[in-house]
């Protein structure tokens, strides 16, 4: 058997294309999660593979049947869990078309196009949010790959010969990292993949903002200096995972100058949102960074997965991982870029083409007005917490993400966690929206995310009425329990 017919692949286009756009066009009368029991899916899939050639429209039957009604809805506008990864439509018109062409972007001469788009809409992105000029920009699936890039850079700059040499069977010291306490898990699992190990991160304390104390970092540094270790790189945070603080990345940089550390900075989420000129006093201090990394599928709505990783010196950054077989070698390697270079990654997808329609399709300020929305509705949750007796707000809010939670002076604080806990239960069992959390300072805390493009002021409202319903029933019967526990003999 050969591929499709045409016929019956336009035929199948037709139909798909009709699909998603039904799917979005109806997304908001879905739940949120699926109510499903984990097993369920697998339980409704053959054993094995299928003999005979199945019809497209069999398969494209039991899509609609098996997989969208069972998925979590990230594009719904009541999701408002994590940090949010909507699929715009000009996104998927890009990935669609990316998975049309199925170039491979290794060389440039695997996909001239892919790489030279792929190089200049990087270049745009760095211009949108205010970085200097000297930044070169590529394209990695998650933040996850490209934090671990950055850091396999400080750790090549720390042990030059590593690269040919390794890290075992020799005498050598720590090779420390600094984060915050409040950093993301990639940070950890970058130190694992690239052979230093989860003690070989060091996590600084934070102030009352959950944002790195500086002084901390400066005695750690000293003190791991003193005891003959080796540091060589911090990583700050613009929009931390748990409360989307912003570490004191002036501070923070300064003592990365003064030590000679490789300087990252997270911003993967939060790093959107300097796309508006009146936000961008939040970032101070990135454009001093080796290395920063922002993630358009998060907020700037490019469809999973697009992560770009911003390099000052990217000569550091090639002489890390370029390796050149004789059958990779061509002719116009002196005088173009390959993008094989920057990672272990060989094979790599077009990713650039979602993030170039979507740039275009909403423009600069599109982008940035979508933006300013979502930080005024969360502004506008967070003065609803704050209002409320029996909420508190548990962390700042720089952008649209709110951490809170119940409390109640009568109740001890065990109790007001399980409270919180079967709010956050109780919430998402209602299907219209989907809230996530978090802890901090050991405390059960709710998180609610605006960052969803199609998310309006109807769905916060409504999701801030489902909230309050079910802490006012929640709260008397906690009291009701507490009352009749503290009876008994």
């Amino acid at each position: 058997m050969s591929d499709l017919s045409l016929d019956v692949f336009r035929a199948a286009m037709r139909r798909a294309s009709e699909r998603i756009a039904t799917y979005l066009e109806t997304i908001e009368s879905r739940p949120v999660r699926p109510p499903i029991e984990p097993g369920t899916v697998a339980a409704a899939l053959p054993d094995a593979p299928p003999i005979e050639a199945e019809a497209l429209d069999v398969i494209l039957d039991d899509y609609e049947r098996l997989i969208e009604p069972n998925v979590t809805h990230w594009n719904h506008p009541g999701f408002l869990a994590y940090f949010s990864s909507t699929g715009s439509m000009p996104g998927i018109l890009g990935e669609t078309l990316a998975a049309g062409l199925s170039v491979n972007g290794m060389l440039w001469r695997t996909a001239p196009a892919a790489v030279e788009l792929e190089l200049r809409v990087c270049r745009w992105l760095r211009d949108m949010v205010g970085l200097p000029a000297d930044f070169h920009g590529h394209i990695n699936d998650t933040a996850s790959i490209s934090t671990m890039l950055s850091l396999a850079v400080a750790r090549a700059r720390a042990v030059p010969d590593a690269r040919e040499a390794g890290l075992t069977g020799r005498n050598l010291p720590k090779l420390l990292v600094y984060t915050s306490e409040q950093a993301h898990s990639s940070v950890d699992k970058a130190s694992i993949t690239l052979g230093l190990g989860l003690d070989q991160v060091r996590h600084v304390p934070t102030d009352d903002g959950f944002r790195m104390n500086p002084d901390a970092l400066a005695r750690m540094i000293a003190e791991d200096r003193a005891a003959g270790h080796q540091p060589i790189a911090v990583v700050a945070t613009i929009g931390t995972t748990s409360t989307t603080s912003i570490d004191p990345v002036e501070a923070v940089a300064d003592i990365a100058d003064a030590e000679g550390l490789w300087f990252h900075v997270d911003a993967a989420w939060a790093g959107s949102a300097a796309v508006c000129a009146d936000y961008r006093h939040l970032f101070a201090g990135w454009e001093r960074a080796d290395s920063v990394v922002i993630n358009p599928h998060k907020w700037l709505f490019v469809p999973m997965d697009c992560s770009v990783l911003f390099v000052r010196d990217v000569d550091a950054l090639r002489a890390a991982f370029a390796l050149v077989p004789e059958y990779l070698t061509t002719a116009e390697r002196a005088t173009t870029v390959d993008l094989m270079d920057f990672g272990p990654q060989l094979g790599r997808r077009f990713r650039a083409l979602k993030l170039w329609f979507v740039i275009r399709a909403f423009g600069v300020e599109g982008l940035a007005a979508v933006i300013r929305e979502h930080i005024r509705l969360g502004q506008g949750i967070a003065a609803r917490v704050d209002s409320d007796p029996d909420f508190e707000r548990s962390a700042p809010t720089p952008f649209s993400t709110v951490c809170f939670r119940m409390i109640a002076p009568d109740l001890d604080a065990s109790t007001l966690d399980r409270v919180n806990e079967r709010l956050l239960d109780a919430v998402n069992a209602d299907g219209r929206i989907f809230l996530s959390h978090t802890k901090l300072h050991d405390r059960y805390v709710l998180r609610f995310s605006v960052s969803n493009l199609r998310t309006e002021a109807r769905h916060v409202d409504m999701a801030w009425e489902l909230i309050r319903e079910h802490a006012t029933r929640l709260i008397g019967s906690s009291r009701q329990g507490a009352a009749i526990q503290s009876e008994e003999p």
